[in-house]
């Protein structure tokens, strides 16, 4: 039987963690002086590595940031995961119906990783198969971390399947030669985006079953990923 996976990225997928991260950053941004809307905020640091974006944030102001800027950045979002961090809508009971073999690899650093999946219920899932990208060195759209995670399961990058919601997340499962299915729900104004970038998308995580089940264009993905 060939190997499959389901690689999923963390943030925005699983856990329904960017909104309340943004709204740190929004606020933050603010007290620099520099004023964007949520989703302007989402959009800015949607799948992206917190280096470039506040790379990007002091191009915007002139100016560098304090040093301290994106410890406080994690402090805050850290706070507001504590009392309002869900997972998105639909996985738990998503992740119930596959029976293929499944990890998380995500940009975040890996504290924060089983931070969130911990306070979500969904660590337990993932125990053992979970992949940051601070750990590999490699930050999407470099294909570097999914071949990585590819490369440990022991499974062919041809068999694997990202799930994706994020621009720079397609793209890297594009580049490592694996099939990509977009997360894009209505109010995330991403799908054309990501379909434009290679990804099959799906607006529901309780679609996602079937999808993986018949794969792009009503062709199977593998022989080994179905719905109960």
């Amino acid at each position: 039987m060939e190997k499959s996976l389901v690689i999923f990225d963390c943030d925005g997928v699983l856990v329904d963690s960017e909104k309340l991260s943004s709204q740190a950053m929004l606020e933050m941004a603010a007290d620099e002086g520099l004023a964007l809307t949520p989703a302007a905020a989402l959009a800015f640091i949607r799948g992206r590595k917190v280096a470039t974006w506040v790379s990007e944030l002091e191009t915007e102001l002139g100016r560098p940031l304090a040093p301290d800027f994106v410890p406080e950045f994690r402090r805050r979002a850290a706070a507001l995961f504590t009392v309002a961090l869900r997972p998105v809508p639909q996985v738990p009971q998503m992740l119930d119906q596959l029976t293929v073999p499944i990890c998380t690899a995500s940009s975040a650093p890996r504290d924060k990783i089983e931070h969130t999946l911990g306070l979500t219920g969904l660590l337990p899932r993932f125990a053992g198969r979970i992949y940051s990208a601070y750990e590999v060195g490699a930050w999407k759209p470099d294909p570097g971390l999914f071949l990585h995670a590819a490369r440990d399961l022991g499974v062919p990058a041809d068999r694997c399947v990202v799930v994706e919601d994020s621009l720079v997340g397609v793209q890297a499962a594009v580049a490592a030669g694996m099939t990509v299915f977009g997360y894009a729900p209505p109010e995330n104004g991403t799908a054309t985006a990501l379909t434009a970038a290679g990804a099959v998308t799906f607006e529901s995580m309780d679609a996602l079953p079937a999808l993986l089940a018949t794969g792009p264009a009503g062709r199977p993905v593998s022989g080994s990923i179905s719905a109960r």
